[in-house]
Parts: C-alpha cells; sequence; structure tokens
C-alpha cells in the first residue's frame, strides 16, 4: 500500500509540479518590506519546500467500490471543509475500480492547511477509521530518510526572554503602543522627560488593528492569514501565530489563556448566508481548542440575523481569572462550556425560555441572565442569579412594564446593578430605577434606588473599581446631573446611601481612575472635569478638542486623551496627570490607535496594600529625591543644548563674517567702487529738543 502511495504521490507531483526558476517575479515586488516568515527562515537556516504546501493527503480512509464513490467523496469534503470537488482526488485501483485508501486535498493558504490537519488528524471517521493527515512536503522529506538512523544534534538550551520583564523598569514607567498611518510604535511613558521614550518602531506591522492581551504580556497584530502574537520589554520577537484567513476580530480570555478569532465571509450566491467561523486557541500551545462554524444566524444573538443582532465578543468568560468557563447566547439557551476538555457542561445548554441577555460575574462562576416579559405582561421580567456548574439559582427579582434592562458588575463581583426602564402606571411616560445586589451577603438582598429625578434620562453608570461607590450621569440635554452612591457606610446599616449630587455639569461620559477614588467628567468636545471623590471637589477642568478617546493608565496616575484620523485636524495625544496637570502632547498625522499596556494582578493582598498607602510618607522621600535629580538632569540637559545651540550660531556667525570680508574686493567693483551700506561709515545721531509745553490735567 505504501509503494503504492508513493508512486501516486510522484505521479500527482509530476502533474503539477512548476518550474519554479523558470518564474521571474518583478523587483520589489515586496515594496521593501521582507515578511517575518522570510526573516524566521533565514534565522533557522530553514529548506524552503517546493510549491505543494497548500496540499495534505488523508490516510485510513474506507476502501469502497465504484457505487459508494461519491458517498465517500461527500463524507471528505464535509469533514474537511473542501466545497469545490476540484480540489480533492481520490485515486481509485484501475484494476478492481477501488479507493485506495487516501485522497489529496488542497486549500487556498498554508493557513488553512494547519486549520483543516488540526480539525481531521486522528479524528474518527467510523468504528473503523481513524484519519491520519500528512503535509504532501513531506512525503519527499519521507522518501530522502537516510538507512540508518543518526542521532540528532542537541542544540544548547537559550533561555527565552523574560516577557513580564517590562514590568520591572526601574522608574516604574508603564508602556503604550500607537498606531499612526503605516507605523506602530511602542513607547515608555516619561513624564518626567516631559514626552514618550520610544522603545520599538515598525512599519507596516499589521494589516488591521493591534491589541493587548488581558495582562500585557503580548501584542497582537492581524493579518490576511490569520493573528501574530509578540512579546518582550523591548525587542518585540515573534513568539506564535495563529491561522485564521480573513479574521476581522480577536478577542482574549481574562487570564489571557485562550484567544478568540472571528472571521465572517460573504455569501457566493443569493441563497446562501454569511459564513461565520470562530476558532478558540490555545494561547500557549498555539492549537485549536474549539471551532464553531456556521451561517450568521447559528450565532445571532436570541435569534436575531448577524447583521442586526451579532454583539462581540461572542463568548463570554467566566470563572474569575482561571478562565474556568466561557458561554454564549442563542435561542432559548445559554450555552455554558468547560475548558478542561471544552464541552457543554454535563453535555447540555441551560435552556431559559426567551432569554435575552447575560452577563457573569468577575469574580465567581455566577451568571446574571435577564428575560423579558411574556404573554402580554402577564409574565413578569425577570433577572436571576445561577450558580454554575451545578445550574443552581441563587436569586431572582420578578420585574414589571420592563421596557428594557442593563446590568453592571463591580471590578470585585461583590455587586451587580440592574438599570430597569419601564413604563409608568398611566403608561404614558417612562421612568428609571436600579435593582441592586448584594452578592457576598447572606441571601443576596436586593435594594431598589429610584433617583429623585424618576423621569430623568439615564446617561451613564459606572461603579468605582475596586470601591463600594458607584456615579450616575443623568438628566437631559438642557441639564446633566452627577449623582455618586455608596454601598457601604458607618451610618447606613448597610443600605444604599446618597453621597451627592453635581448639578449642571457639561458630561456625556464617567471615567474612573483603576485605583479608585479619582473620576475624570467627559465632556462634548474634548472638555474634560478631574474630580476627587473624596473630598468632593475639582481639581481641574481642561479641554482636548475633538478627542474621541479618553483613557486611564492601568496605575491610575496618568489619563491619556487622543484625537483619531476621524478627525482631519490636530490628530495625536495627549498626557495629563490625574489631577488634570497637562504633562505632554504628541502630534501625529492620520492616528488610528492609543492603547495602554495592561498590568497583571497583583500579588498583594488587600491588607498589604492598605499598609503601603498607609506608610506612603516613607517611599515618599524616596521619589522625591528621584524627580529632583530627573528635574536636575532636564535642566542641565537644557543648559548643554542651548549652549550647543548659541556655538552653532556664533559658528556660522564666523563664517558668514569671514566669507564677507572674502568677497569684499569683488563687491567694489560691482557698486562703482562705492562700499555696501554695511560697510560705511556710521551716521552720528544730532537729537534737538525744539519745543516744550506744560499743561494742566484735571
Amino acid at each position: 500500500m505504501a509503494e503504492v502511495m508513493f508512486a501516486d504521490v510522484e505521479a500527482f507531483q509530476n502533474k503539477h509540479r512548476v518550474d519554479l526558476d523558470s518564474i521571474q517575479l518583478p523587483s520589489g515586488e515586496d515594496f521593501g518590506i521582507p515578511s517575518d516568515d522570510e526573516a524566521t527562515l533565514a534565522e533557522d537556516n530553514l529548506v524552503i519546500e517546493s510549491g505543494f504546501g497548500n496540499i495534505i493527503v488523508i490516510d485510513n480512509l474506507p476502501v469502497v467500490t465504484s457505487e459508494k464513490y461519491q458517498k465517500l467523496v461527500r463524507v471528505i469534503k464535509r469533514k474537511s471543509g473542501i466545497t469545490e470537488e476540484s480540489r480533492l482526488w481520490v485515486p481509485v485501483d484501475p484494476e478492481t475500480q477501488k479507493s485506495l485508501g487516501y485522497c489529496f486535498l488542497e486549500y487556498n493558504t498554508p493557513q488553512e492547511v494547519q486549520l483543516a490537519i488540526q480539525r481531521t488528524n486522528k479524528k474518527r471517521l467510523d468504528s473503523s477509521h481513524i484519519l491520519v493527515v500528512n503535509l504532501f512536503d513531506d512525503f519527499d522529506r519521507f522518501m530522502d530518510l537516510a538507512d540508518e538512523w543518526v542521532s540528532p544534534k542537541i542544540k544548547p538550551y537559550t533561555p527565552p526572554e523574560n516577557l513580564q520583564r517590562w514590568l520591572t523598569d526601574g522608574k516604574a514607567r508603564d508602556q503604550f503602543v500607537i498606531r499612526a498611518g503605516n507605523d506602530t510604535e511602542i513607547f515608555w511613558n516619561d513624564p518626567r522627560q516631559s514626552g514618550p521614550d520610544l522603545v520599538y518602531h515598525r512599519t507596516y506591522w499589521t494589516d488591521g488593528f493591534i491589541q493587548w492581551s488581558s495582562y500585557g504580556t503580548y501584542l497582537t497584530t492581524v493579518h490576511r492569514q490569520g493573528v501574530a502574537l509578540w512579546g518582550g520589554a523591548s525587542t518585540f520577537t515573534r513568539l506564535s501565530s495563529f491561522g485564521h484567513p480573513q479574521v476581522k476580530l480577536i478577542n482574549f480570555s481574562p487570564g489571557e489563556k485562550y484567544l478568540v478569532t472571528y472571521s465572517s465571509h460573504e455569501p457566493s450566491s443569493p441563497r446562501e448566508t454569511h459564513r461565520v467561523v470562530l476558532n478558540i486557541f490555545d494561547v500557549r500551545t498555539g492549537k485549536v481548542m474549539r471551532n464553531f462554524e456556521g451561517s450568521a444566524d447559528d450565532f445571532a444573538v436570541g435569534g436575531t440575523a448577524e447583521v442586526s443582532g451579532f454583539s462581540w465578543p461572542y463568548f463570554r468568560w467566566g470563572g474569575g481569572k482561571d478562565d474556568k468557563y466561557f458561554a454564549r447566547i442563542g435561542k432559548n439557551v445559554i450555552s455554558v462550556y468547560d475548558t478542561e476538555k471544552f464541552p457543554l457542561i454535563d453535555k447540555k445548554t441551560l435552556k431559559v425560555e426567551n432569554v435575552l441577555d447575560f452577563s457573569w460575574s468577575p469574580a465567581d462562576p455566577i451568571i446574571a441572565l435577564f428575560v423579558p416579559e411574556l404573554d402580554g405582561g402577564n409574565q413578569p421580567a425577570r433577572v436571576s442569579l445561577v450558580q454554575i456548574p451545578v445550574n443552581e439559582e441563587l436569586r431572582q427579582k420578578n420585574l414589571f412594564s420592563v421596557i428594557d434592562c442593563k446590568m453592571y458588575w463591580q471590578s470585585n463581583g461583590e455587586y451587580l446593578a440592574v438599570k430597569i426602564d419601564r413604563y409608568t402606571k398611566t403608561k404614558k411616560s417612562t421612568c428609571v430605577s436600579f435593582e441592586l445586589f448584594r452578592i457576598k451577603e447572606r441571601g443576596i438582598p436586593i435594594e431598589e434606588l429610584e433617583l429623585e429625578n424618576k423621569n430623568g434620562n439615564i446617561i451613564a453608570f459606572a461603579w468605582e473599581p475596586k470601591g463600594h461607590r458607584f456615579a450616575i450621569l443623568h438628566g437631559d440635554s438642557s441639564k446633566v446631573d452627577i449623582s455618586f452612591y455608596s454601598m457601604r457606610t458607618a451610618t447606613n446599616n448597610g443600605r444604599v446611601s446618597k453621597h451627592t449630587t453635581l448639578q449642571g455639569k457639561k458630561a456625556s461620559a464617567l471615567h474612573w481612575s483603576p485605583s479608585g477614588r479619582f473620576i475624570v467628567f467627559a465632556g462634548l468636545n474634548g472638555l474634560l472635569e478631574f474630580y476627587d471623590t473624596d473630598e468632593l471637589e475639582t481639581m481641574e477642568t481642561v479641554e482636548h478638542f475633538m478627542a474621541t478617546n479618553i483613557e486611564w493608565d492601568p496605575t491610575g496616575r496618568y489619563v491619556a486623551t487622543s484625537v483619531t484620523s476621524a478627525h482631519e485636524m490636530e490628530t495625536g495625544f495627549n498626557i495629563w496627570s490625574f489631577t488634570g496637570k497637562l504633562l505632554y502632547k504628541t502630534s501625529k498625522d492620520h492616528f488610528h490607535q492609543f492603547l495602554w499596556r495592561p498590568r497583571p494582578p497583583s500579588f498583594l493582598t488587600a491588607e498589604k496594600e492598605q499598609e503601603i498607602a498607609k506608610n506612603l510618607n516613607i517611599y515618599r522621600k524616596k521619589y522625591e529625591t528621584q524627580d529632583k535629580d530627573d528635574v536636575a538632569q532636564l535642566r542641565e540637559k537644557d543648559k548643554e543644548n542651548r549652549k550647543m545651540s548659541q556655538e552653532g550660531w556664533d559658528s556660522w556667525i564666523k563664517k558668514l563674517k569671514q566669507l564677507h570680508g572674502e568677497e569684499k574686493l569683488e563687491r567694489q567693483p560691482q557698486r562703482d567702487g562705492e562700499a555696501s551700506d554695511d560697510e560705511a561709515k556710521e551716521v552720528e545721531i544730532i537729537e534737538e529738543i525744539l519745543d516744550v509745553r506744560e499743561e494742566v490735567v484735571l
């Protein structure tokens, strides 16, 4: 059988082989940009194979007669994802007219080949056949194997770069990445130096966008063939790549163990719908852990078509930071998967009639789900808390006359706020209220919060990170107020209490500092108000005209505002202190993205963090000394720059005067022997007082 297969392989090669040396490519087709694959091949000293990298061979297929040949072809097409029969060849014995137990498949790209191998290799076709897949190019290597085994050379171990080394920066700086035009640049944020410190620069690094992983360990770039992962503090070498042709969206799990990629393909005929492909990769191994494919209708939220109902991220992760579970919503079901082996939990979905939305607790395996009113209002809407994986309902709240519902989890998973839009009793107007769940307390008590202005529009809601307060932006276009509430105070006996309401604010969004306490009110046209919620005072009101994005750094010390290429003028970014002081600004043409590099969670306990905050004065002296040294260095550097500029100016003047003197004899004949104006004798100016008058001013 092996001899027959190798003969077929050789025949296939001779039939399709192209003389590669005869192909003349125009010079400069790569635009002077070497691809990463070429660089990798050069570094590893690999031999480039000869043109069949898009073809695989599937072995251990059933041997069938001519009557069952077409059935076998259909099964292979379904298993492999091949739709065109011209890309499939099942060899047949000319004497017996039976298939030979293997076939050849051709794909468009090597990335599609890798996905096909992962989906097909060692997969069971039936009870008697387990498929074995090999690359077509491997057969030349198999046929050239030596008769005697030769032990491979052991390469010396080279320790990889510590991917968290950027966290050990001596100045405790953070990094950020920007994308402007065709350039991608990574900087240290260095306000002491009054500007960013360039770490890495690369042109044509991505075909689409860039994105950090959840903890900032990896930087992802998006390409037509798939996604590439890069890491390091300054080198940013390519760590791995994930094949997914025409990928459009990506998403990391909260613990950055898994990468989800998404693509949507246009239908080839009017009868077909958009075809959706979702892959879940293990970030470290690059293996596809689960693959989801189907029509757009299969991936619609609540049974709605993709164009109107698809939301991203499609999979929502739960179970805390261990990436234990992920789930998706469908029509009347919530499908919850376990990442241990990626099956449905208990091999079944969580059936919830007419479920419209759900969200995970950021800390515990608890799902909050919303079901709208049914049967014309006879069956009330409800919000339920469900424990996973046992599917036990922990708490339920029935709601009436509900128009809309939105759920907001506090970052530690201690509280859940549910915003309810509902009709009034007359059903001629609407009102808004909040249902506040205390998740960690016994019985999960629920409080209802109604604003003083019940008919006010809720523009934004935001929990204080790592805290117990929340802010509500409410009102209308003529009057916008900001109210602050607390879930925990010394005098409220466990009930929500109001801190204050700021009236008449020009704000449309709320941005809490990651460390809490400080918040930025963002208004139209880039108006920014920096507010201290402990002291209940505005620290600064500034403006970054036409700012489109606002983002706190991971430590809560700095704020970045940026104007992207959505506007044609003054694109770039500004860096502010948490008190609202402008530290530096950078202008960039065709500016697209600004992203702070996220930090992983701290290993310090809450008690240790409180101890550090209590003893902050001890550390302050150290950093104040460093700040003084940095200021002194800046002044010395500025002084040196001014000195160099002065010396350059003096040198230029000296050369100019020397040249002027050398050309004096040539100038005089051209001026009929007269000296030029600057060489003429100085004119004596005599001042004479002509008149003096005195006037009395009443």
